[in-house]
């Protein structure tokens, strides 16, 4: 009897281990970083509305920076501006997420639309703004 306890004891805890490794490496899929930042003279009464692959993840307000990871593959960048009293079209751009990698983005407003642009910045640039 003690023999098939310390068996199906065993057998369990190796499930357990299994089960969390398996949720450990799900959770940790690779993807990168994407970071979107608003030029000062976008509007002090204005905000981007950012969607990624039509889903809103949030308004870029003055200030402010959207900096948050997204899982690896393609996606579509959308911006708006909000409040859009000039009924201005959004405008998308295709990103390819390589894991890893971090992605910065600025808003910018020109005329009467606005758009997302990819910087140049160097590796030390972005470090140097603490992105």
């Amino acid at each position: 009897m003690r023999t098939l306890t310390s068996y199906i004891s065993r057998s369990l805890l190796i499930l357990i281990f299994f089960s969390a490794v398996s949720v450990a490496n799900a959770a940790a899929k690779p993807g990168g970083r994407l970071i979107v930042i608003r030029v000062a003279n976008f509007g002090w009464n204005l905000a981007a509305n950012l969607k990624i692959d039509g889903q809103p993840v949030g308004n870029i307000v003055q200030g402010h920076r959207y900096d948050h990871r997204i899982p690896a593959g393609r996606h579509v960048l959308t911006v708006s501006v909000v409040p859009n009293t000039q009924s201005s079209q959004p405008t998308s751009i295709t990103l390819n997420v390589r894991p890893g990698g971090t992605y910065v983005f600025t808003a910018l407003w020109d005329s009467d639309h606005v758009y997302l642009r990819p910087t140049t910045l160097s590796p030390a640039e972005v470090a140097k703004l603490g992105l």
